[in-house]
């Protein structure tokens, strides 16, 4: 079993907002994706989705991305994203019964030797633009990136590889370390995947280090529309 990594698909199947309208790099990016998966993932690998997955407003709106990203090879692991509105309740998420489709919110997955856990994240404090409503998110989220880890130690009995998941990057501009990095450190997670960040004007790496965890960024279009093997 493969562990397959993407995040920021944007989909907008049943609503009229395409991406190419930021430029280039998204024109046919959907279909590129496609091709990739198909030439790399099998039935028994996992692909882990590391959120804005959906333009949909309401779960019906986005519906038609879930299906079609069910409809590829490989188990699909979902984290939220800041733009997934649709994002409902984890028990009318997964009443959907999207087969191989797992959604992470507040708890985590165990797929063969492997248990993905996640949250969406929020901005990291920069010294610069960091408000006191940001700050309130930014507990809310650490606290469900502890229940997540929580859930995932619970789940590992056999000595399974815990893998994280977040959509924000878990650090600032300066790659500072933060309540999410040393959460994930804390639990031992040797490997996580962000998105989040588009452009050239972004500030990145393609893998963060901090000490005994590596952080990948995910984004698609900085993945060239394919996807990133981590394990």
């Amino acid at each position: 079993m493969k562990i397959f990594a993407i995040s920021d698909l944007h989909l907008s199947i049943a609503s009229d907002k395409p991406m190419n309208v930021f430029g280039g790099s998204w024109e046919g990016y959907w279909e590129k994706i496609k091709e990739n998966w198909l030439n790399k993932v099998t039935e028994n690998d996992v692909v882990l989705i590391a959120g804005d997955i959906s333009w949909g407003m309401s779960l019906e709106q986005a519906l038609p991305d879930l299906e079609a990203i069910a409809a590829l090879p490989g188990k699909k692991v979902l984290t939220k994203g800041n733009h997934d509105y649709w994002w409902s309740t984890y028990k009318k998420i997964t009443s959907l019964n999207l087969e191989n489709m797992y959604f992470i919110q507040n708890n985590a997955v165990k797929i063969g030797d492997y248990i993905f856990c996640g949250t969406r994240g929020w901005t990291v404090d920069d010294d610069d633009d960091f408000s006191t409503e940001d700050k309130k998110i930014y507990d809310r989220e650490v606290i469900r990136l502890g229940l997540t880890l929580k859930s995932a130690e619970q789940l590992c009995v056999n000595g399974e590889t815990i893998v994280g998941m977040i959509h924000y990057p878990p650090f600032n501009y300066r790659f500072e370390d933060s309540d999410f990095t040393k959460l994930f450190e804390e639990y031992g997670v040797k490997k996580v995947i962000y998105g989040h960040l588009h452009g050239n004007s972004a500030r990145f790496k393609d893998i963060v280090n901090k000490r005994e965890t590596n952080f990948y960024l995910t984004s698609c279009d900085f993945l060239k529309n394919d996807l990133l093997e981590i394990y």
